[in-house]
């Protein structure tokens, strides 16, 4: 940790550095100063307001070196998934507004372009960065612009076959094009990571590329013989850099391969960074080694702890203290181990996430049953598919957005054979500080279409647990939606029930309107029915457990009954919960039945506390009030 005395020279600095411009005056032994200040700064503010800690620790020096060599934003970075753009956001003029990070109308935890003409991109879910800045190489070369591109990826990233997909053209087309590939997951000895830093430098230089040049030329010119002798050389420099790196497999692709050099050593990066700048064209791809945390001795020793956290104190590294019910996600995991250890069919699988869908104790207790596939969610779901042909029960838990990239899959390999796929689809509805990239709003809209799916949403966390165990014990297909965060503090039966398929529940009696919401807006639609009560308005309300196949026999025999219906859904509004209803009551002839339906507005939905989200989007207690009184005004 710094010193009072250094820090304050430091922060002086940093001050100073109001875009990457003013980074270039400065000397490499101060890069080391700016960028210890940076991670102070990042630390200081993820304590706060929580966020990407550890992927962002581990690239400050990397991204001082790119900002230090290329000429940004003329020339562009695209950033993978973005939860490593913490420090980038502050040497590119976003400084006084930093301690906003992830805040209600405060600065995004990823690149946005109305945040800066230096988010060259802007993304959120992963292995985006590579098709992207191929897309804008290309665009510049038909241009006739020489300015660079640059995709920054890490390597879990890279399990993602859209990056694999992006390589491959891009060796194809021989665009001018620089991939980072940041690696810190791979250990490497420091001997062998010095050398390989001294051949990537050497390698580089315009000299080498020259004499390389020069050589293949004329040996192309003895006929015959040249090209043999061209082929044996080529074969054995290969073989030299395939035995202490991975480049074989990225120089198959036809990029010309760099690396592995240390991502913390300024004095290795920046001139690796600068011949590569000046001397290298068509696709090059640099291997980048970095330690996720750096900086910070908590998340160096635990990096998977702090990737994405909430608020903490930073000389222990605890999370800040929170008392309140168990969460759904938690409620998942235990349950799905319960089943487990009574039927031996039940598997798990994940993209890459055990620890933010709750599997981090089933991988424990059955590591031969758990799957992680990487950051692959369609391989993720038609691996299942593959699985359940063989009379196993798979779990898919993913969450809800990035259960977006796999509704082929969904389709293609699940639902038309029918086979028994469990999807537990984590953070249905708004999560809160990681904004539209994250937020689950969609899936009731692109899944409650699909045939042969069985699709639920409990109301709270004790529902959950019965909701999987029905779903496992299905013939077919089924999809279970459940909120981000607590639950609603009810008890938790010991015994696991299996629901009646497609019945719902009447949990309160009422002549005057319907209120029909489904998952996480039961309760805020019960608080509400109360508080209409006070006001003489009796509400009915109905918790449809079932999306799809949806009871429709109780909804329509009340909504016949108090000829108005207020449906509520933590999802957009267009296609979803409460356009499956107004369907059923056309198609039921109830064309007399006063209808609203809440849900969120057509537009993203920014960053910010779920509380705060559901408020704008009227669909909390008092919003649900209006609306009812609305439509018993009308």
């Amino acid at each position: 940790m710094l010193t009072t005395d250094t820090l304050e020279s430091v922060t002086t600095q940093l001050k100073d550095i109001q875009s990457p411009a003013d980074l270039r005056k400065l000397t490499i032994s101060e890069l080391d100063i700016i960028g210890a200040d940076l991670r102070e700064s990042i630390i200081n503010t993820v304590s706060k307001t929580g966020g990407h800690l550890a992927p962002s620790l581990g690239v400050v020096e990397l991204t001082l070196a790119l900002h230090y060599v290329f000429n940004t934003p003329q020339d562009k970075l695209v950033w993978d998934v973005g939860h490593q753009t913490y420090a980038h956001k502050l040497l590119t003029g976003r400084q006084e507004q930093f301690h906003t990070l992830r805040q209600y109308k405060g600065l995004s935890g990823f690149p946005k372009f109305k945040e800066s003409e230096y988010d060259a991109f802007e993304t959120g879910h992963s292995s985006t960065s590579i098709s992207a800045a191929l897309g804008m190489a290309s665009a510049k070369d038909l241009k006739a612009d020489k300015n660079k591109v640059v995709a920054i990826i890490g390597d879990g990233s890279m399990t993602a076959g859209l990056a694999f997909e992006a390589l491959n053209q891009a060796g194809h087309l021989d665009k001018d094009l620089i991939v980072i590939l940041n690696d810190n997951e791979m250990s490497i000895s420091e001997n062998v990571g010095a050398m390989s830093s001294f051949l990537s430098r050497q390698l580089t230089s315009k000299t080498v590329r020259r004499m390389r040049r020069h050589i293949s030329t004329k040996l192309k010119e003895l006929h015959g013989v040249g090209d043999r002798f061209l082929n044996v050389l080529k074969k054995s420099e290969e073989n030299i850099k395939s035995f202490f790196t991975p480049g074989m497999l990225f120089e198959a692709l036809k990029f010309y391969y760099i690396g592995p050099i240390s991502g913390h050593d300024l004095e290795a990066l920046i001139p690796t960074l600068e011949n590569i700048r000046d001397n290298v064209d068509g696709p090059v791809l640099v291997h980048v080694l970095t330690q996720k945390g750096k900086g910070y001795a908590p998340a160096e020793k635990n990096p998977g702890n702090y990737h994405g956290l909430g608020p903490f104190k930073i000389e222990t590294g605890k999370p800040n203290p929170s008392s309140g019910p168990i969460s759904y996600t938690e409620v998942f995991g235990n349950t799905i181990c319960k089943i487990a250890a009574a039927n031996t069919s039940v598997v798990a699988i994940s993209a890459a996430m055990p620890a933010g869908t709750g599997l981090t104790r089933f991988s424990q207790e059955f590591p031969d049953r758990f799957f992680d596939v990487g950051i692959a969610e369609q391989h993720a779901v038609t691996f299942a598919a593959g699985l359940a042909t063989e009379d196993i029960r798979p779990v898919v838990a993913i969450y809800s957005s990035f259960f977006q990239r796999a509704l082929d899959q969904i389709i293609h390999d699940v639902c038309i054979p029918s086979l028994p796929v469990t999807l537990a689809i984590d953070r249905g509805g708004v999560v809160g500080d990681d904004g539209p990239t994250h937020h689950g709003v969609f899936d009731i809209s692109f899944l409650r279409f699909v045939p042969n799916l069985t699709y639920m949403a409990p109301k709270d966390e004790n529902e959950l647990q019965h909701m999987l165990h029905t779903a496992i014990s299905l013939e077919g297909p089924a999809a279970i939606r459940y909120p981000r965060g607590a639950g609603e503090d009810v008890t938790l039966d010991e015994k696991l029930l299996i629901l009646e398929t497609g019945k719902g529940e009447l949990l309160r009696e009422g002549r005057d309107i319907l209120l029909l919401p489904i998952g996480n807006r039961v309760y805020p639609a019960l608080r509400a029915a109360e508080g209409l009560e006070k006001l003489g308005i009796e509400a009915a309300v109905i918790n449809p457990r079932f999306i799809k196949p949806l009871d429709k026999e109780l909804i329509c025999h009340w909504a016949e009954k108090t000829g108005r219906v207020v449906t509520i859904e933590d999802n957009c509004e267009h296609g979803g919960f409460g356009s499956l209803v107004l369907e059923v009551l056309s198609t039921n002839k109830l064309f007399n039945v006063k209808t609203h339906i809440l849900g969120h507005p057509d537009h993203f939905i920014e960053h910010g506390p779920q509380k705060t989200l559901w408020k704008m989007s009227k669909m909390d207690s008092p919003s649900i009030i209006n609306a009812a009184m609305e439509l018993m005004e009308s």
